[in-house]
């Protein structure tokens, strides 16, 4: 053995076994194949063997509940006993003991009963017992730190004054302080492998992205500990095991506290990984060993420290993989090979491990979780669709059912049920074991006639002009508070509100439920190949062999004030060591209020301005240009939150924030806006589970009068400086006149003055003002 935790004693006769060893709070019994344990409630674990010559053996039960603990434990050592026990108990209950079960107990068990309610008194009888068989003059081995110390009962009596004190906070209530509602997730991921095989890589973006999920988690770098911690060990075997024995115990601290703590250690000697996976398992704390399997030749390859060269010339002695061994992990949890598996598929294989042990969510699994029918489930449901209730959806709903089927709003399994959509309404987040951020509630009003024709249905059919566009199952009707939905999610219930108006004049009741869409929604309008998906957007950014991502959401016509922001921040990503960033371009695509630009039109401008860009400032080999299917709220701070939500489904690393994104004129007085245009950008530096994403604020830009092109603002300059504001472009393209030179590439610009004047000639409106 190459060391033993801290806190542990063993004591060996031909007939006594006493380990005394500091574990995590439990409340249950287990039998081993030579002795009894019994598993306290006060991080004790009693390992005696109830031999017939051991005349007095001592027996520690904690019982949150003593009526149904007690006979569950004598039940099970009654075979064991010739001859009176000492039996202590721990009441942990608030209910009185019943005093006649006990005596009955104690009669027909031949029991010594000792009841306590305090801890520090259990801890002392512990130590109690633990003297008086030192006193027997058994022999004692304290093996600690690599070094045998043998001794006689000396060192137990010096523990005698060492007294363990135990928190009175359980697991659940520290779990409840970290916002995670009593679901204990403290775990340890212990990441082995040669120096170089990425795992430090791997662990802080495991760290990274549960971290953005809600959860706590701590990543204990082999390099950073040794910075502190571990300073005074060298790289000897001994000092090797101490380093890993160490870190082990301090992984465990940090497990207990309710973290996932990431350890990231080559740790080469299987018997040391095997005493972390014990010291965390006998305190029931989840244990997952990640072997970094990358090949020896890949790892030297990379040697981005060097270490591997100075080891081949002899200049760094001991090091593991050249003079000094690595033993390959006999039972890992995962292997993964960062040669050939990317870091985003490492995590997600972590991840999937941590859920199929029940410490973390499934929902955490998928990135981006799509709702189709296969081809199987299809024919059967085309099948019982003449049986089932139908019932038909309008334009918007039928956009909102495109962006659950494709994903954009994982992990919602459908429209959202009222337990959801009370989480959405009141904190903004969906909460299934994880902060995932939802803003918007994405919901299916009906009227309550349709309510009371539906109720009693399984599954609904969902119709869009007579066609079958999906089946809701295991739908839950609940009521649609609109007047507190309006006021909650836009801040005012002002039915001049354009998004407002439509929510106040749907049903009553909304319906929740797991949503099954037939295919993939098509619109026929010539602009479906630009309604990619999130998983086909991460597809296509993978054959571009991008390292970032950011995107740009719009819905206003591009002019060469946008395009100097999204090069500008090219640049940026450029120097922050990103060697292929690509742009997502991802103008809004559902419904938009009546004096907003259409979707064709933006579209048309969009490509024109891609195409014709003699200066190529968007850099067109680097850049997609899709269409976000979602429709329009017009929330603000509050809805642009759920833009950047939906953008992360595609793997997007940062996103450039708008002045007033999603915001509008004030309903009743159109000189103010509604919302303050600066809060977007400074709500979603601080938005729950938005943390993978980090935010570029818009810098402003204007037309530069003595340059004539798009500049970012100076204010010290301000003279030279021409706004040129939506409403008076609008006036330009209306009558026909051309903007400044170097505002907007022509060819974009002539789309724009074709749609506008084409509005006048419909209005009568031919006149120039």
């Amino acid at each position: 053995m190459s060391s033993i935790p801290l806190f542990q004693c063993q004591i060996n006769t031909d007939n006594v076994m006493f380990i005394g060893n500091i574990l995590k709070k439990q409340n249950f019994i287990q039998q081993s194949t030579s002795s009894t344990f019994i598993k306290s409630y006060v991080d004790y674990n009693i390992q005696v063997d109830l031999s017939e010559s051991f005349e007095y053996p001592s027996i520690i039960c904690c019982c949150s509940t003593v009526s149904i603990s007690l006979p569950k434990l004598l039940s099970f050592l009654k075979p064991n006993f010739s001859s009176t026990s000492n039996l202590i108990v721990l009441n942990q209950s608030s209910d009185p003991i019943d005093w006649n079960f006990l005596i009955n107990l104690i009669s027909s068990h031949h029991l010594s009963l000792n009841i306590t309610n305090d801890e520090n008194d259990l801890l002392k009888k512990l130590y109690e017992i633990i003297s008086s068989l030192a006193k027997q003059k058994i022999k004692i081995k304290s093996i600690s730190m690599n070094h045998i110390i043998s001794n006689s009962h000396a060192n137990i009596q010096e523990r005698e004054n060492i007294f363990y004190c135990v928190s009175k906070l359980t697991r659940e209530k520290r779990s409840t302080a970290l916002g995670q509602r009593g679901a204990f997730r403290g775990s340890t991921v212990w990441l082995t492998g040669l120096s170089g095989a990425g795992k430090s890589t791997v662990a802080f973006a495991l760290e990274e992205y549960i971290v953005s999920k809600g959860l706590p988690a701590y990543c204990l770098d082999g390099d950073n500990i040794r910075c502190g911690l571990n300073k005074n060990l060298g790289f000897s075997d001994n000092d090797r095991v101490e380093n890993i024995r160490r870190v082990a115990e301090v992984a465990k601290l940090f497990a207990d506290a309710g973290l996932m703590c990431i350890v990231a250690f080559i740790s080469p000697f299987e018997e040391d990984r095997q005493c972390a996976r014990e010291l965390h398992e006998s305190s029931q704390i989840p244990f997952i060993e990640v072997f970094v399997n990358t090949p020896l030749s890949i790892c030297e390859q990379r040697d981005t420290k060097g270490l591997y060269q100075k080891a081949r010339q002899g200049l760094i002695k001991n090091f593991t993989g050249i003079d000094a061994p690595y033993q390959v992990p006999i039972h890992p949890d995962v292997i993964i090979d960062t040669s050939i598996i990317s870091i985003d598929r490492s995590v997600q294989m972590i991840i999937g491990k941590l859920a199929e042990r029940h410490v973390l969510s499934p929902t955490l699994i998928l990135a981006v979780r799509e709702l189709f029918m296969d081809e199987d489930m299809r024919e059967e449901v085309l099948k019982e669709f003449s049986n089932l209730n139908k019932f038909d959806i309008t334009e918007l709903d039928l956009q909102w059912t495109q962006v659950l089927s494709e994903g954009w709003a994982t992990p919602l399994a459908g429209f959202m049920r009222e337990i959801e959509y009370l989480q959405c309404l009141h904190f903004g987040c969906l909460m299934k074991g994880h902060v995932e951020n939802q803003t918007i509630p994405i919901v299916l009003p009906c009227t309550t006639e349709d309510k009371e024709r539906l109720k009693s249905s399984s599954k609904i059919a969902l119709c869009y002009n007579g066609k079958f566009i999906a089946v809701l199952k295991k739908p839950e009707f609940y009521e649609h508070r609109k007047e507190e939905r309006c006021a909650r999610i836009f801040g005012t219930t002002n039915p001049e509100h354009p998004h407002i108006k439509m929510i106040l004049e749907s049903g009553d009741w909304l319906i929740g439920g797991d949503l099954e869409v037939l295919e993939r929604i098509q619109w026929n309008d010539g602009l479906d190949q630009f309604r990619l998906t999130p998983n086909e957007l991460r597809q296509r950014f993978r054959e571009m062999n991008a390292d970032t991502v950011f995107a740009f959401q719009l819905r206003n016509p591009i002019h060469n004030g946008h395009s100097l922001l999204m090069q500008t921040t090219r640049q940026l990503l450029i120097e922050r060591g990103f060697h292929n960033p690509v742009l997502l371009l991802h103008p809004l695509g559902g419904w938009t209020k009546e004096d907003d630009v259409p979707l064709p039109v933006r579209m048309a401008q969009h490509q024109a301005f891609l195409n014709e860009d003699k200066d190529d400032r968007l850099d067109r080999s680097r850049t997609v240009l899709a269409i976000f299917p979602s429709p329009m709220s017009y929330a603000g701070p509050t809805e642009v939150q759920w833009h950047a939500k939906a953008r992360m489904c595609t793997g997007t690393n940062f996103y450039i924030v708008g002045r007033d994104p999603a915001g509008l004129p004030h309903p009743s007085d159109k000189s103010k806006d509604l919302y303050d245009p600066t809060h977007g950008s400074k709500v979603l530096t601080m938005a729950p589970g938005l943390n993978q994403l980090q935010i570029l604020p818009f810098k402003v830009a204007a037309y530069h009068r003595s340059v004539k092109t798009m500049a970012f603002y100076d204010p010290s300059k301000h003279d030279e400086f021409d706004f040129i504001s939506g409403t008076r472009m609008r006036k330009i393209a209306r009558d026909g006149e051309q903007p400044p030179d170097g505002f907007m590439v022509p060819a974009g610009w002539k789309v724009l003055a074709s749609y506008y004047q084409s509005l006048a000639k419909e209005s009568g409106d031919t006149t120039k003002n």
